[in-house]
C-alpha cells in the first residue's frame, strides 16, 4: 500500500501559525483593520447571515454564511456582517520562514463561502457555529483552540479547491507536482538537483521543469533558493552566525550565503 502524500505537515512547520481568536464586542456590525507589518493574516468567520469585505485598492467581495474572509494584515480593510453575534475573528501569525510562500498567494483579500467545504473546514466551522448562538463554560480556550483547526481547514479546502490557476495551492493541488513541493518543505538543505525532484514528482526533467513553470510561475530552482533565503534570513535574525545560517538553510558555504544575502538586500533597496 502506498502511503498518502501528506501536503501540509511540511508546509504548516515551516509557517509556525500561532493564530489568536477575537470576538467583536455585541452589536458591532462593521469592524475596520489598519495596515500593519508583520507576516499575518487576518480571518473572519461568518456563522450566519452575510459578510462584506472592503479594502483599500481592491474591489469589495461579499458571501453568504458559512463564509469566510481573509486578508493580509498589510492591506487595509473593513468587514461588515448582517449578524455580528454570528462573528468571529482570527489572526495567523505566521513566525516560521515559510510565511511569504503563503502570504503571497493573498495579494487580494479572498471572501470564501463555505456551504461545499471541505468536510474538516465544515466541521470546525459548525462547532463555531454552535458556540457562537450557544455559548458554554470554557467557550473563550474552546474557540482559542478552534482558530488553530479552522486555520488548518482553510489551507486544506484551499488545496482542494485552489481559487486561482496557478500559484502554491495549485501546486501542492497537483499530485506529482505536490509530492516534489512536500520534498523540497521537508527537507529544503538537501542538496536538490533537478533530477532527484523530478524523481520525487515522478516525471522526466524537461515535462517536470515545464508543469512546475505552469503552476508556480517560477522554475524549481528558483522556487527552492527562495525557500533558502527565507530560512537563512530568519537565522541570521534570530543571531545565527553566517556558518550556522548556510548549514541550516542548505548554502554549500558562508561566501555563497553572503552573496544570496547582499544580492537580496540590494534588491530589496531598489524597490
Amino acid at each position: 500500500m502506498t502511503n498518502r502524500l501528506d501536503r501540509l505537515s511540511a508546509l504548516l512547520d515551516g509557517l509556525a501559525p500561532r493564530v489568536g481568536v477575537m470576538r467583536p464586542r455585541s452589536g458591532i456590525s462593521t469592524l475596520s483593520f489598519d495596515a500593519t507589518q508583520g507576516a499575518r493574516l487576518h480571518l473572519h468567520l461568518i456563522a450566519r447571515g452575510e459578510i462584506e469585505l472592503r479594502a483599500l485598492n481592491h474591489e469589495t467581495t461579499s458571501a453568504s454564511a458559512p463564509a469566510i474572509a481573509i486578508c493580509r494584515a498589510d492591506i487595509a480593510h473593513s468587514i461588515t456582517v448582517s449578524a455580528p453575534d454570528a462573528l468571529m475573528c482570527a489572526e495567523a501569525i505566521l513566525e516560521g520562514p515559510a510565511a511569504s510562500l503563503l502570504l503571497n498567494e493573498f495579494s487580494r483579500p479572498l471572501v470564501l463561502a463555505l456551504d461545499e467545504s471541505d468536510a474538516s473546514l465544515g466541521h470546525v466551522v459548525r462547532l463555531i457555529a454552535s458556540e457562537l448562538s450557544n455559548p458554554r463554560c470554557g467557550q473563550p480556550a474552546l474557540l482559542d483552540r478552534a482558530g488553530d483547526i479552522l486555520f488548518i481547514g482553510l489551507l486544506r479546502h484551499l488545496v482542494a479547491q485552489p481559487q486561482t490557476s496557478s500559484g502554491l495551492f495549485n501546486g501542492l493541488a497537483d499530485t506529482r507536482i505536490a509530492r516534489a513541493l512536500v520534498a523540497i518543505h521537508a527537507a529544503p538543505q538537501t542538496q536538490w538537483s533537478l533530477e532527484m525532484l523530478a524523481d520525487e514528482a515522478g516525471m522526466s526533467r524537461t515535462a517536470f521543469t515545464t508543469r512546475f513553470r505552469e503552476l508556480m510561475l517560477q522554475p524549481p530552482g528558483k522556487y527552492l533558493a527562495q525557500i533558502r533565503l527565507s530560512i537563512a534570513n530568519q537565522a541570521v535574525r534570530a543571531g545565527a552566525g553566517l556558518k550556522q545560517a548556510a548549514r541550516d538553510s542548505g548554502y554549500a558555504s558562508t561566501a555563497a550565503l553572503s552573496r544570496a544575502l547582499s544580492r537580496s538586500h540590494a534588491r530589496s533597496e531598489a524597490r
